[in-house]
């Protein structure tokens, strides 16, 4: 078995699932203030990630832990050459979280609107940042042969080093896309996950911004040649469709495997073709991090191996079971989840 290839697969994986769990995640957060016009409809647009959005941020544990045991070379230069934006996605993260679980301690409209914007302002730099990160990983970073990153001369001095290349062009567009993708997918989860009005406004906005996303897309691809990139282009349009034709359900899954071809992309942009780089140099080819030379020696491979094959079916299971139990939409109206035939349910069981 070729263990740093199918230990760079499940990493691959890893970041997948991340991106699309926590993609709608951070749609619905700052979309829900945008469709939701009163204080009951944007509580029901939180809610329908209030019970899944923790689950969904394991992914992140998950993919950094196999990154970490996997690939520490590659772990070690996209945390030392981006560690300023990797402490603002913790922090945003955790106000992320604390908007959504302190929204319901106190029943004020004051204060609401106070955690929505928190929430709101969080999850839209979160789709910002992590779509610079993405751009940066398609860009490269300032490597030396001796795999430290090195900083340019910049009126930031040392800061410059974390800080340049998140506004280089790959991470402006990236950063662009981040968001845009997170309005469309977490647009549709919206329209498959609530009823009334916030269902048909979130509808509307998938089917007028997808089609824009995949305008883009096909511009990307032009530029770049990725595979991958046209197929996103395609299930946008799907998308867009389908949310046009009232199929939510093949909207967002269509959605889904956007996101999740597109994480493809970036990731394997540079692996394709000739000596499989994860991680390029900009400062030339002998600094460039490869899947061979990042991973780790075989006998920590096959310790992970035995490691992975007891827990990630585990967390799979788990989530799986999670999102079966909290499958029925929520009333936009006043927040009593619906069965499939408008049926109001227990309250525990949609939560």
């Amino acid at each position: 078995m070729d263990l740093p290839v199918i230990w760079f697969g499940i990493a691959v994986l890893a970041w997948v699932l991340f991106f699309v769990l926590e993609g709608f995640d951070f749609g619905v957060g700052f979309l829900g203030p945008l469709l939701g016009r009163t204080d009951a409809e944007r509580s029901a647009a939180v809610r329908t990630v209030g019970p899944v959005w923790d689950g969904n941020e394991v992914w992140l544990v998950a993919a950094i832990g196999v990154t970490f045991a996997a690939f520490p070379d590659w772990y070690a230069a996209l945390l030392s050459g981006l560690y300023l934006p990797m402490v603002a996605v913790l922090l945003l993260l955790a106000v992320r979280g604390v908007a959504i679980e302190f929204r319901g301690k106190h029943d004020s409209a004051s204060w609401h609107v106070r955690c929505d914007a928190f929430l709101a302002g969080s999850s839209l730099l979160l789709a910002a940042t992590w779509g610079a990160v993405l751009g940066v990983l398609v860009d490269g970073l300032a490597l030396a042969a001796d795999g430290e990153v090195h900083a340019g001369a910049g009126a930031l001095g040392g800061l410059t080093r974390s800080l340049e290349p998140m506004v280089s062009p790959w991470a402006v567009l990236g950063g662009l896309a981040g968001v845009l993708l997170a309005t469309v997918h977490g647009a549709t989860f919206l329209s498959l996950r609530t009823t009334g009005v916030l269902r048909v406004r979130a509808r509307h906005l998938a089917v007028a911004s997808a089609p824009a996303l995949a305008t883009c897309a096909v511009a990307v691809f032009a530029a770049a040649g990725h595979p991958a990139v046209a197929a996103a282009a395609v299930l946008l349009a799907v998308a867009a469709l389908a949310a046009w034709r009232r199929a939510e359900a093949l909207a967002f899954t269509a959605s889904s495997l956007a996101v999740a071809v597109a994480v493809v992309a970036v990731f394997t942009a540079h692996v394709l073709h000739g000596p499989a780089v994860l991680l390029p140099s900009t400062l030339g080819a002998a600094g460039d991090v490869t899947l061979r030379g990042a991973a780790a020696s075989d006998g920590a491979l096959e310790l992970i191996s035995v490691v992975g094959v007891v827990v990630l079916p585990g967390v799979v299971a788990y989530q799986l079971w999670s999102y079966w139990v909290f499958r029925l939409r929520v009333a936009s109206g006043h927040g009593t989840p619906l069965g499939r035939r408008g049926a109001p349910v227990p309250a525990a069981v949609g939560r």
